[in-house]
């Protein structure tokens, strides 16, 4: 009779008859089942390993497709200010174009007048009606410097997003940009 050990087939009954008495395969025979097995046992432990010890970089959805479903915002959304202020501005850093999900979103913040990001102060706010808020999506990646998102799921369309950050000083930063997404 023979076994299969990892798709290959070894013959183990021939192995265990040679030596019924002691319980025990004999060492030469030993060593052929170990190394008929081995490579496949080391392939199978190394994927385990891998998986549970390396965390993969799952995908992160911003902004689900009911979400994307939603109506437009009604009424106008526009917040271009064109005065000097001291206010923290805020840069979304578009990395390629045309955007394909998933993405990197990255936002960066600066201050002004050695003030500080306050980054418990971020709001981030999908643009539908009713709107929809994403900041408890993003606040894992917020930092004093920006938002800084890797593989970011996002439905294909064009997505307006709303940034709300506040500084130090108490002084607010505001921008809107669009995510465009293309399959």
């Amino acid at each position: 009779m023979r076994t299969r050990c990892f798709g290959r087939r070894i013959p183990l009954l021939e192995m265990v008859a040679r030596d019924r008495r002691s319980g025990m395969l004999p060492v030469d025979e030993r060593s052929k089942l170990v190394r008929s097995c081995l490579p496949g046992l080391l392939i199978a432990a190394t994927v385990f390993v891998a998986s549970s010890a390396i965390p993969a970089y799952a995908s992160h959805v911003l902004i689900t497709a009911e979400e994307a479903r939603l109506p437009p915002p009604k009424g106008a959304v526009a917040t271009d200010r064109r005065g000097v202020t001291r206010g923290p501005k805020i840069k979304y850093i578009d990395e390629s174009e045309p955007l394909h999900s998933p993405m990197h979103l990255h936002v960066k913040f600066e201050s002004f007048g050695g003030a500080k990001i306050d980054p418990d102060s971020v709001k981030v706010t999908y643009l539908k009606t009713p709107n929809v808020d994403l900041t408890p999506r993003v606040k894992p990646f917020v930092q004093n410097a920006g938002i800084d998102m890797p593989d970011v799921e996002l439905p294909v369309g064009d997505h307006m997003v709303r940034v709300d950050v506040r500084d130090s000083d108490g002084r607010t930063g505001s921008t809107t940009f669009v995510l465009k997404i293309e399959p």
